[in-house]
C-alpha cells in the first residue's frame, strides 16, 4: 500500500524535470549553431494521483507492478514543426548514452482509427537518489504542432464522454485529423522555404523575443499539460 504518494514520485518529477533540461539543452544547441532545429519545445509532467488510480483500475495494475506496469507515469512531448521533424527527433533519442529506449510505438504513420498521429517511445532513465540509483519509466510523445492540438481537444472530449463519443462527433474529429495532417503535408511541401524566413526572422533583431517567447511557451504548457 503506497502511504506517502509524495515520496513515491518524486524520482518521477526528477526525473521528468532533468529530462527537460536535456532536451531542451538539444534545441538550445541547434539554435546556437544556426541550424535548423527539429525540437520546437518540450513539455512534461508527472501523472496526477488521481489520475494513476484510475487508470491501475481501468488496466488492472497493482500497487506492487506500478512501477514496471504504468510506463507514463512520467511523460514528456517534444513538439516539431514538421513531420520530417518527428523521425529527426526519435534518431537523436536513440543515439543518446544517458536513456534506453524500451518501446517505440509509431502512430504518425499507423494511425489510429480515431484519427490520433503521436510517435511514443518509452525510455529507461536512471536517476541519482541519496539512496542511490533508481530506474525510472517514462513515456515520450513525439509530434507536431498541428498533431498536438487535435490530440489536447480529443483530450477533452474523451474525458467528457469517458471514450463513448457520438457518431458525428467521432466522424468529425476523424476529419478534423485528416485536415491537421494535410496541414502538416502541406507544411512539408514548403518546408525549405519556412526554414529560410525562420532563420532570417529569429536571428534579426528580434531573436531575443523568439526565444523569450518559446520559454514562455513551454512553461504554459507545463503548467496545463494532461
Amino acid at each position: 500500500m503506497i502511504e506517502d504518494w509524495y515520496a513515491f514520485l518524486l524520482p518521477y518529477q526528477q526525473a521528468v524535470n532533468e529530462l527537460k533540461v536535456k532536451l531542451r539543452g538539444m534545441r538550445k544547441q541547434y539554435q546556437e549553431s544556426a541550424q535548423h532545429s527539429p525540437i520546437e519545445f518540450v513539455t512534461g509532467r508527472v501523472k496526477p494521483v488521481d489520475s494513476i488510480k484510475e487508470k491501475m483500475v481501468r488496466r488492472h495494475v497493482s500497487e506492487d507492478r506500478l512501477e514496471q506496469d504504468m510506463q507514463d507515469i512520467a511523460g514528456l512531448r517534444i513538439m516539431c514543426q514538421f513531420v520530417e521533424d518527428i523521425y529527426a527527433v526519435v534518431d537523436l533519442l536513440r543515439e543518446r548514452g544517458d536513456i534506453v529506449i524500451l518501446e517505440e510505438r509509431d502512430y504518425v504513420t499507423n494511425v489510429k482509427p480515431s484519427g490520433y498521429r503521436s510517435y511514443h517511445i518509452v525510455i529507461e532513465y536512471p536517476v541519482q537518489l541519496i539512496t542511490g540509483e533508481k530506474k525510472i519509466l517514462a513515456e515520450i510523445q513525439v509530434r507536431t504542432l498541428a498533431m498536438n492540438f487535435w490530440a489536447t481537444v480529443e483530450h477533452s472530449l474523451n474525458y467528457k464522454y469517458q471514450g463513448d463519443f457520438p457518431a458525428k462527433l467521432a466522424d468529425r474529429l476523424q476529419r478534423a485529423a485528416a485536415a491537421a495532417f494535410k496541414l502538416d503535408q502541406e507544411m512539408s511541401e514548403i518546408r525549405e522555404e519556412i526554414q529560410e524566413a525562420q532563420n532570417l526572422f529569429s536571428y534579426g533583431k528580434s531573436s531575443g523575443w523568439e526565444r523569450a517567447s518559446g520559454r514562455d511557451q513551454e512553461e504554459q504548457n507545463d503548467n496545463h499539460q494532461a
